[in-house]
């Protein structure tokens, strides 16, 4: 008998009591292992996760969970030719198993690199600004964002055995939720080896990562409202999940990704090329088994024939397509083709050709009128050209497939392709524009990015599995806090407008890092600004604009009523005051970021700076960290002139004793 498949719970690999169900070499059938979960106790499970898991990472940063994701993709990338070795017993060419797990590990990477230049190193989030609740300040809120003290149970599907697991493993991992990670059987044998290298990798927390080769059992019966659960797969199977007992009265955080008739449009200006090159990779990469495939090819009526040629050429060029992921899976493609020839042709490939999982591309041309190609999914190596008059009717038609993944259009005119998008998009997770400006670099239609949104509405599952940060707070609670500025401040660790200010012996900028704290301020000033410094930089700078140099013309304008100093000679004179120049731990600034010109600054105002440490943000890897500092410039009536951040990187005091 062959192996069974481990599952690795409770901190170590659990061999299932029972025979299992056997799992097959999708291109010679043979047996290669057995599936099952029984004997898990997944009430203790899911505690494991959240009472082992949940606390080690929420003990970490943004910025330290990062390194770990990037420590465990450079692991999986060394170790990459021994999943490409069993990827192959999944039917995949050598290119299907790099797209899978080289994508996989690319998101890992991404999310890594995202991490460090967009989240906090620290342990919770802070979103939006701050909000005033009252007239005078003493009664603000903010947005807190904490992670779910849950498990994020993750059951993916078969077409991307490491791509589709990582890819919801990253988000939560970054967030600080642990993952409990379901496959789908037929090709749980790769999740499994997986698996295997990152446990013995040994990057992760203990409980951060489990693993069930098999069944879930009665895992949804244990969730709580702090559990999430992650889908992909059927949208009947979608259902089902959502509406379980304790989803519902747990109000349990549901996404799913299901069935997408993604589409691809070509413009009546298209290029031909480019929109059968996207075709035909989208037909036979993975053998069409991906999520996000084009299903329904829309093409200008009076170009079918010449789409059909291209594409059957192209097709017959192909040597090196893989099979699908199991003779089970092969009849249900061929019923699929079936049912799909009561409102099409085909015009390329025979579907019953081939034996074992493997099947031969099948491309047809089909009525777009009738409901068929709007509603039934091939998951295979099978597409549909569908014609269309008009514009407004290639959106209707698009539309029809009632939410997808992904569409894409290939054209280079502009008001063609905006009619499109606004029309398409509510309908759509993703849409690609293809023209000759992008399509060296583009990832092509198929291809999710750890960047941006994946997943799309309606019959398509109404979730978003990735997104940039977005997704990382898919699985964090956002909380309202309404409170004084001292007290916001002691929560966020940033200082707020309306906090109390930290006046310093010390000019701050003679302070390290680990020297400094939110709310050190200096207070630097009065400087006068005189007509002759507005003339002098107006003729240094060349801006020379009649607010600032014509007197009569200045008189006219309703919001200055006379001649008024430069902003930026304000942002100048400000840097002036507050700079200090010998060297020190200050190392550079890097930028400024929220500028606002507040009142206007007439010859001879008096001008004071008032910079207040505001955020710090320590670098783990660097002997530096970046500071962030509230520049409020204001007159000598007390009125703002100007409000900005200041950003600068700061040197840890271990950089100096080097």
């Amino acid at each position: 008998m062959t192996t069974p498949l481990r599952s690795h719970v409770l901190g170590a690999w659990h061999t299932p009591t029972d025979e299992g169900r056997p799992l097959h070499d999708a291109r010679t059938g043979e047996e290669i292992a057995r599936l099952s979960s029984t004997g898990i106790d997944f009430a203790a499970a899911l505690r494991y996760g959240r009472e082992t898991g949940g606390p080690a990472l929420r003990e970490l940063t943004f910025h330290q969970r990062a390194a770990l994701l990037k420590a465990l993709g450079g692991h999986l990338r060394e170790h990459r030719e021994e999943l490409y070795e069993v990827s192959a017993q999944t039917g995949a060419t050598l290119g299907d198993s790099k797209f899978d797990v080289d994508g996989g590990i690319g998101v890992l990477l991404a999310y890594a690199s995202k991490a460090k230049r967009e989240l906090p190193n620290d342990t919770i989030y802070v979103e939006g600004p701050v909000e005033p609740l009252s007239k005078s300040g003493t009664f603000v809120g903010q947005h807190l964002c904490t992670p779910l003290h849950g498990v994020a149970v993750q059951v993916n599907a078969f077409n991307f055995p490491v791509w589709g697991p990582l890819e919801k493993f990253a988000p939560a991992f970054l967030a600080g939720v642990p993952s409990l990670v379901k496959p789908a059987s037929p090709t749980a044998f790769l999740t499994a080896k997986l698996v295997e290298l990152i446990v013995d990798s040994g990057v992760l927390p203990a409980g951060t990562l489990q693993f069930v080769a098999g069944s879930l059992g009665d895992a949804f019966d244990h969730l709580t409202g702090q559990d999430l659960v992650s889908f992909t797969g059927s949208a009947t199977t979608a259902r089902t999940l959502r509406t379980h007992p304790t989803i519902v009265r747990n109000a349990v955080r549901f996404s799913a990704e299901a069935d997408s008739l993604n589409f691809s449009a070509l413009g009546p200006d298209g290029d031909l090329d480019l929109f059968v090159k996207g075709l035909v990779a989208e037909m036979t990469v993975k053998a069409g088994q991906k999520c996000t495939a084009i299903r329904r090819a829309f093409v200008p009526a009076d170009r079918v024939d010449e789409v059909v040629a291209a594409t059957r050429t192209r097709l017959d060029a192909v040597t090196d397509m893989g099979t699908l992921a199991s003779a089970d899976q092969r009849e249900e493609v061929r019923r699929a083709v079936k049912a799909l020839t009561a409102a099409a042709r085909i015009v390329h490939g025979d579907p019953d050709l081939g034996e074992g999982a493997a099947m031969a591309p099948v491309l047809l041309v089909g009525d777009p009128e009738r409901a068929e190609p709007h509603e039934i999914e091939a998951f295979g190596p099978v597409s549909t050209i569908l014609p269309y008059g008009s514009t407004a009717q290639l959106i209707d038609y698009a539309a029809r497939g009632e939410g997808s993944l992904a569409g894409s259009i290939v054209s280079e005119d502009p008001a063609f392709v905006r009619e499109v998008v606004l029309g398409a998009a509510p309908f759509h997770g993703r849409i690609l524009v293809l023209n000759s400006k992008d399509a060296k670099e583009s990832t092509g239609h198929g291809s999710p990015l750890p960047q941006l949104v994946h997943g799309g509405p309606g019959r398509a599952g109404g979730g978003e599995e990735m997104g940039g940060i977005r997704g990382v707070l898919h699985h964090m609670q956002r909380t309202a806090i309404q409170a004084d500025p001292d007290t916001l401040a002691a929560l966020t660790g940033r200082w707020v407008h309306g906090a109390r200010r930290n006046p310093t012996d010390v000019h701050p900028f003679r302070l390290h890092l680990e020297e400094l704290k939110p709310g050190d301020t200096l207070v630097a000033g009065p400087r006068r600004v005189t007509q002759e410094d507005v003339e002098h930089f107006a003729e240094f700078t060349g801006d020379t604009f009649y607010a600032h140099m014509d007197a009569e013309a200045a008189a006219a304008n309703p919001l200055f009523g006379e001649r008024v100093a430069h902003g930026y000679l304000i942002v100048s004179l400000a840097a002036g005051l507050f700079v200090d120049p010998d060297p020190g731990p200050v190392l550079a600034n890097f930028g400024v970021d929220n500028l606002r010109f507040l009142t206007p600054v007439k010859f001879g105002d008096e001008l004071t700076v008032t910079l207040t440490c505001k955020q710090l943000t320590p670098r783990d890897s660097a002997e530096y960290g970046e500071v962030r500092w509230d520049a409020d410039v204001t007159r000598q009536d007390g009125k703002s002139v100007a409000q900005y951040d200041v950003l600068t990187l700061v040197a840890k005091t271990s950089a100096t004793q080097q």
